[in-house]
């Protein structure tokens, strides 16, 4: 289907991105791709048929400058989102206005993200005013906040860095889609969620992420509501996210956190205006004692069980019980007040809809939803999830014709993208891969230790670092360390400490969660030897080019854990259905994550390095060759002394560029 140039769009296609053209000219260090070329090609022609494209494009084929040069070339309006504010951010301040000088388009652009994202002026000044702040340090951030919003165009907390993300001071400087005031509120006109409302109206580009453009598609409240019908295309990037952020958005949920930040807002915002009333606090008194009982009715730190498990539970049913009834004699309360002010008028409203979620959610006993229960350190989510996010995304792709392109590194299975394609029910669109340019035969190597013990096994945790530990002496650290769970990561992280010491070893060693995830990548590649134990959080998402990471190790194969209730009702669904869940589920799900890891490796022209999984399945399985036929093509191998060769062969050209 690509086209060879034979109309004028696609000449100039061509045009854009030959040697010595706007691009080469533009942007430092170009150079032409075949592969992007062939991508951007496949999507210009799916934006002016409007079609469905659904493009895998391996690392480093430039996968960005591909869909946006026929995007903005296109002349309709377009809407991006990314599965990251960081990707976000990119595309708003670099590549867009890299795009636009170089080929000399007057082109607006516009950042939308979540109202989280923006300064609220009215939650701002009313807890300036309030002052029952949680600590010194959220009162010297909030008074930092208050000066960047007299200053800002724009309110993007990203724009103040100096305040951590997690600094308490955002939640009491920032609103929710439950407690905006909207066009009551006294501060509308400068209202920074508004002001990039409208220029995301009046831009030609509109960048999102994920998160907010389902929260749009299912609330219509967060500013697409007027903005998707008027697209003439959607580009989607880092579309492997897509599943599992539509069956976040497309449930429904309640939780106990929920509950308490209405208590907090009533005390706010209700009290002020109907300081008579102080029946009131005991009403608020209670819903918080309800929601703090319902969260220890379950002896569970952090995990999730399905609500059928805890239809016995006599503590938590009571609980979700007394939760209701003390949300419902607050909602009443607050409805005879609404009149007092808009602060008690919204309130109202929030209290009477967490009620109604939380009774749908006790009733709900439909097949095609999922019950479950999630619980955290100091709060519990009570979910209601959709078997299948399909149906649902369909009504989205068929509300008019416009060209949407799904773009990914990680969309097929052994170049099969059916997995992918029945999660969003996109059957009916094209399909397209390339691979990367990068010459993984001789960039890297696939180690898969021998005499491993079998993945469930206690031992295997220990076997996982003791067979990593020679690869990192041999690499000189520069070392990730990738596991399916917390519990084996923590592990790991005390025996590779002890191991280091013992082998006299001095390589730092970093471990996920003893900062924020920029944070300790940043310190990763500034020390150049050190050594990450990480979990979920650094399977994807991660970029570190050049020699400060040679080696990803990962302990198993990422299958969905078989108590996940979501993922255990669809395998569920599937076997009634006399169909095989492992192969139509399971293993496509796994191979994509496996992929998604092993990206982390080989990120530019230049780098080398050594992928070691741990999990003697993909050699005594049958299925195991279909996960490695998924990885890049790299030359494979189970013998040590071949990672040493590898790395030895690397060490003087090191020293060489160390030396110049």
């Amino acid at each position: 289907m690509s086209d060879a140039g034979g109309t004028p769009q696609s000449a100039a296609l061509d045009a854009a991105f030959a040697p010595g053209g706007p691009l080469a000219r533009s942007v430092a260090g170009y150079r032409v791709r075949p592969q992007q070329v062939a991508l951007a090609r496949r999507i210009e022609e799916a934006i002016r048929a409007r079609r469905t494209l659904v493009a895998e494009a391996g690392t480093g084929t430039g996968k960005t400058f591909a869909y946006l040069v026929p995007a903005v070339a296109s002349g309709g309006k377009v809407l991006v989102s990314t599965g990251t504010k960081t990707l976000q951010d990119q595309l708003f301040r670099r590549d867009l206005p890299t795009i636009r000088q170089a080929l000399g388009l007057p082109l607006a652009i516009a950042l939308l993200k979540g109202r989280a994202n923006y300064v609220c002026h009215h939650h701002l000044a009313r807890n300036l005013e309030d002052g029952r702040l949680p600590s010194r340090e959220a009162a010297h951030d909030l008074q930092v906040i208050a000066g960047f919003a007299r200053r800002s165009q724009t309110g993007d907390k990203a724009e103040l860095p100096e305040i951590p993300e997690d600094s308490e001071a955002w939640a009491l400087a920032t609103s929710s889609r439950d407690n905006c005031l909207g066009q009551s509120c006294a501060h509308f006109r400068e209202c920074f969620v508004m002001r990039a409302r409208r220029d995301a109206l009046a831009a030609e580009v509109v960048v999102v992420n994920h998160h907010l453009f389902f929260a749009d598609v299912v609330l219509r409240d967060e500013g697409m509501a007027e903005l998707l019908p008027t697209c003439d295309t959607v580009i989607l990037d880092e579309a492997h996210q897509l599943p599992d952020t539509a069956t976040l958005f497309f449930g429904q949920s309640v939780t106990t956190g929920q509950a308490l930040d209405l208590g907090r807002d009533v005390l706010a915002e209700a009290l002020a205006e109907a300081p008579d009333v102080p029946e009131l606090r005991e009403l608020v008194r209670a819903l918080e004692r309800a929601a703090r009982d319902l969260r220890l009715a379950i002896d569970l730190k952090d995990g999730r069980l399905p609500a059928a498990a805890l239809a016995r539970n006599e503590a938590f049913c009571g609980g979700t019980a007394r939760l209701a009834a003390a949300t419902g004699r607050l909602a009443a309360a607050l409805a005879a007040l609404a009149e007092r002010g808009e602060g008690t008028a919204n309130c109202a409203e929030r209290a009477r809809a967490l009620g109604a979620r939380l009774e749908a959610w006790r009733s709900d006993a439909g097949e095609e939803r999922v019950r479950w229960v999630e619980a955290r350190t100091h709060s519990l989510a009570l979910h209601a999830t959709p078997l299948s996010v399909a149906p649902i995304f369909r009504r989205q792709i068929e509300e008019r014709p416009r060209a949407w392109i799904f773009t990914s590194a990680t969309l097929a299975v052994d170049g099969d993208f059916s997995h992918f394609q029945r999660m969003l029910a996109l059957e009916d669109a094209d399909t397209a891969s390339w691979g990367s340019p990068f010459d993984y035969a001789n960039q890297a190597l696939l180690y898969l230790p021998r005499a491993l013990p079998e993945p469930n096994s206690a031992a295997h945790t220990d076997a996982v670092v003791d067979a990593a530990l020679p690869v990192i002496r041999a690499s000189g650290g520069r070392a990730f360390l990738l596991f399916t769970t917390l519990r084996a990561m923590r592990r790991a992280h005390v025996r590779l400490g002890e191991a280091l010491r013992e082998s006299g070893l001095a390589f730092p060693l970093l471990v996920q969660g003893q900062g924020t995830r920029s944070a300790l990548l940043e310190r990763f590649r500034r020390l150049r030897n050190a050594v990450l134990v990480g979990a979920a959080s650094f399977w994807e998402g991660v970029d570190v080019r050049g020699e400060a990471l040679s080696v990803v190790v990962i302990d198993k194969l990422p299958f969905a854990p078989p108590d996940d209730p979501v993922f255990a009702a669809r395998l569920a669904a599937l076997k009634r259905a006399g169909r095989n869940a492992f192969l139509e589920l399971q293993l496509p799900a796994a191979a994509l994550l496996l992929k998604q890891g092993a990206g982390r490796l080989i990120r530019d022209e230049q780098d080398r390095g050594v992928l070691v999984i741990c999990d003697p399945r993909l050699v005594t399985r049958g299925y195991g060759a279909q996960l490695i036929a998924s990885l890049p093509p790299m030359r494979r191998t189970r013998e040590l002394d071949d990672v040493r060769s590898f790395f030895a062969a690397a060490a003087p050209a090191r020293d060489v560029a160390a030396a110049g």
